[in-house]
């Protein structure tokens, strides 16, 4: 690997406890909550469709939230969220599989299990709807092969959100079957956030992969630009947990609707 794919170092920390953390000691069997039938749902209901992020903190934001999971994720799902995503990485993001339990136990919306899953025994750590596959995380060493975990994923039950950074990326995820792509706008090798990079990248997929807007998406023109650059779904994390996260889930979910009434 050469430098200019060098992971930053607050990112290498993250992998690195990844690799660490073991899974469930049963095989999970999920019953999953469809994530493209409630973004059609939000559609139809005249919403954007938003995955409300619950996410206590991360290397990239300041302070932390400590309010109870389940208010926060009720919050958003009032708020008009068709989705949620739940932290379950405990050391940078202070997440847990219990609150994930949680969650999905008090919500009927899907649930996205948010963490870094690099082997096959994690899948196994707690039931969701949704599991989180990085490719970028995928191509180090001590991982899993990504059409390998993502086989087992589904094998599961669970659907997969697959990650990509630039169309490189894309083209893996497609190879190894995915259907459910997310663009992360940050790149992981400086943390720098453009949402250039999900108009550059969402072109080149099929038409018939839902395409996920991923980071930076803080205000209602950002939500206009991802979703005029043909993102089916945006998951919003610290512009939504940064205040009061009903309010702000509701301001972005009704991005569209303000500006037709315009």
């Amino acid at each position: 690997m050469d430098d200019s794919e060098a992971i930053a170092p607050a990112v290498e920390s993250i992998l690195a406890a990844a690799r660490e953390r073991g899974g469930g000691d049963d095989r999970l069997s999920v019953d999953a909550r469809s994530l493209p039938e409630a973004f059609a749902a939000a559609e139809a209901d005249d919403r954007v469709p938003v995955i409300a992020e619950v996410k206590p903190t991360s290397p990239t934001t300041e302070g932390e939230r400590t309010d109870d999971p389940v208010s926060l994720a009720e919050e958003m799902v009032a708020g008009g969220a068709a989705a949620l995503s739940v932290l379950t990485e405990p050391e940078h993001f202070g997440g847990s599989p219990e609150n994930l339990r949680r969650v999905r136990e008090a919500v009927d919306v899907p649930v996205l299990r948010k963490d870094f899953v690099v082997r096959e025994a994690q899948l196994d750590t707690v039931a969701a709807d949704v599991v989180l596959l990085i490719v970028r995380f995928l191509q180090e060493d001590d991982t899993d092969d990504l059409a390998d975990l993502l086989a087992a994923a589904r094998e599961r039950g669970f659907q997969v959100l697959v990650e990509v950074h630039d169309g490189a990326e894309l083209q893996q995820a497609l190879d190894a079957g995915a259907d459910i792509v997310g663009v992360n706008n940050r790149d992981l090798a400086e943390l720098d956030v453009d949402l250039g990079t999900f108009e550059r990248v969402a072109p080149e997929a099929p038409d018939d992969v839902t395409m996920i807007a991923e980071s930076g998406i803080g205000t209602t023109e950002d939500v206009t630009r991802m979703r005029t650059a043909g993102a089916d779904g945006l998951l919003i994390g610290s512009a939504i947990m940064d205040g009061p996260v009903g309010e702000n889930t509701a301001r972005l979910t009704n991005a569209e609707r303000e500006t037709h009434r315009d």
